[in-house]
């Protein structure tokens, strides 16, 4: 019984005589029973509190069972849902379990029936909980790659790394800070005709002018202060390989009018020499900024944007693949649990909904950083919700926050990036329907899907 007591249950059903009913049998049970009259009111609990378990009607009046199904667990995907249906037929349970549910009963319940599936189903959650990374694994199509993840978005990703790691094509690499552009950047070379060349990587941010140049082209000795011999630069280091150039939005225009110069020509000269270098290089790029805003601001060659923009590929931040966070999770608790001695299975339900619900603006990077300290803080041997840092607890957002939170301070190409892509997750991938609901022609939105890095490949529904 004192396990029961920490399962949560949520019970709906517009019929107060049957939510009564459940709720007495199921306290009496030991577990916490809370209830709800409508789809409408389940879905506003659910994104208040933590719930091992949801048992639904299928038919009520307003938003209908399966709907209510469909947006609790886009709220919280770790939730078990169990149908009650007066309806039996195949046809009703395929459709639940299509839509995400567990189980489903009928009705008039057999109570005894409702105990054992509620049972199995608590053991299963509990199982699921400890067991998170069996439950997350994935073949990634890149066995050397470490990015991690199952969703669509990322499959997306590996669809068009498969067909670009082979080639010599430039790629840039767009995304928020910490979402594992360098990851992207890994991957390709990993998996490309250079692999067994050097991959030499430089942070164009943390550099200022003059060092970056020569550390990019090499210098001679005596070109500058504290050139005290000849240096080569990475463009040479690279040679036979793959150069990745990070935050490449952070160059100078006078840097970045050389750059171009190495992409069209593939030669350069060292900061104070005169002797002209060849170099083979496969180039990769990446930037957590706008380039086409930076163009447009004058900030960005267009020239080299457009040099560099002949395969581009977007990182999705964390909150566009919340699937991906139990994988993403596990993965980093098996590596800080090992490096600091601490033997810990994994997390309790309450504590990996808390990770899928946040907010994760600072990505990956965030919840590696928030894994570290849980395992730190740790006392027992499951990472629980009072192990997490005090952000992580607070209420969820309003809905009108979070849609301010999407549009303030970011550029139009950013919110028009975000329509698209909204939009087409609401049409599951119908880009015909997609380009009706904008306003805008088929074609365009083909171009724009191209520019954020979509595969052609995707099919119409």
């Amino acid at each position: 019984m004192e396990g029961k007591k920490k399962h949560k249950i949520l019970v709906v059903d517009d019929e107060a005589s049957q939510r009564e009913l459940l709720e007495m049998v199921l306290s009496g049970e030991g577990y916490q029973v809370q209830t709800g009259s409508s789809g409408e009111e389940a879905i506003q609990k659910v994104e208040e509190g933590f719930f091992n378990l949801v048992i639904m009607d299928l038919k009520m009046g307003g938003m209908g069972g399966l709907e209510a199904l469909r947006r609790i667990k886009e709220v919280s995907p770790a939730i078990q849902v169990l149908i009650v249906t007066a309806y039996a037929s195949i046809d009703t349970a395929v459709q639940a379990m299509r839509s995400g549910a567990l189980n489903y009963l009928t009705k008039p319940i057999d109570l005894e029936e409702l105990k054992i599936q509620v049972e199995k189903t608590m053991e299963l959650s509990d199982l699921l909980a400890e067991n998170e990374t069996l439950k997350a694994q994935v073949e990634n199509i890149f066995q050397n790659s470490k990015i991690i993840g199952k969703s669509r978005r990322i499959h997306e990703i590996f669809d068009t790394l498969a067909m670009v790691a082979p080639t010599d094509a430039t790629v840039l690499i767009l995304g928020e800070s910490g979402t594992g552009k360098e990851l992207l950047a890994d991957a390709i070379h990993a998996n490309s005709p250079r692999r067994n060349g050097p991959f030499v990587k430089v942070n164009c941010a943390a550099l200022p002018e003059n060092l970056l140049e020569s550390e990019l082209f090499g210098h001679e000795k005596g070109s500058f202060t504290g050139a005290v011999a000849r240096r080569e630069g990475r463009f040479k280091l690279a040679d036979g390989g793959t150069l990745f150039l990070d935050e490449v939005a952070e160059m100078s225009l006078l840097l970045q009018a050389k750059l171009l110069r190495v992409i069209q020509s593939r030669s350069f000269e060292r900061v104070g020499g005169t002797q002209t270098l060849k170099t083979d290089v496969r180039l990769v790029v990446a930037t957590n900024k706008d380039l086409e805003e930076e163009v447009a601001r004058g900030r960005f060659r267009e020239d080299l944007y457009y040099r560099l923009n002949v395969i581009p590929i977007r990182m999705p931040p964390l909150r566009e693949r919340r699937e991906d966070i139990p994988l993403l999770a596990e993965h980093f608790l098996t590596l800080i649990a090992s490096r600091n001695n601490k033997m810990i299975r994994g997390f309790t339900s309450e504590a990996m909904d808390l990770l899928i619900r946040s907010r994760w603006r600072g990505n990956v990077r965030e919840l590696e950083n928030v894994v570290e300290r849980a395992v730190i803080m740790a006392k027992g041997d499951l990472i629980r919700p009072e192990d997490l840092p005090s952000q992580l607890l607070a209420a969820p957002e309003p809905e009108e926050e979070r849609e301010k939170e999407m549009v303030a301070g970011q550029t139009l190409s950013e919110v028009e990036r975000k329509a698209i892509l909204t939009t087409l997750d609401l049409t599951g991938g119908n880009r015909t329907e997609t380009a009706r609901m904008l306003g805008i022609s088929r074609r365009t939105l083909q171009y724009k899907l191209k520019e954020y890095g979509f595969s052609e490949k995707k099919k119409e529904q």
